[in-house]
């Protein structure tokens, strides 16, 4: 997830410098991503307000989500509950150990 420092609930509010960041940051977390995990595709969006399902409704914020083919089930629907194919800690980990390290082929923002 990415999102301003400052507290915005709309694109409009942004400053052009930070429109330009956060487009920065998106394209860096992409390919951050790219390296990592290799996926198929991305889910790259906003949620504006709270109708749209933003968790932060007075926030903006961008997700950036991987996603690959046949990645969808129904535990949400049924269940209420969403599968993670990896334990959060192993990959913050893996993205950590990839950005203190000198293999990334593009710049850190």
């Amino acid at each position: 997830m990415i999102l301003p420092n400052e507290h915005i609930s709309d694109l409009e509010a942004l400053d052009e410098e930070t429109r330009h960041e956060l487009l920065e940051l998106i394209i860096f977390g992409k390919l951050l991503l790219d390296r990592a995990f290799q996926p198929q595709g991305y889910n790259i969006g906003l949620n504006l307000g709270r109708a749209a399902g933003a968790g932060l409704g007075g926030h903006l914020h961008v997700h950036v989500v991987p996603r690959w083919y046949g990645d969808t089930n129904f535990m949400p629907v049924l269940a209420e509950t969403r599968v993670l194919p990896e334990w959060l800690g192993d990959t913050y980990k893996r993205l950590q150990t990839l950005l203190e390290s000198d293999e990334l082929p593009f710049t850190k923002p």
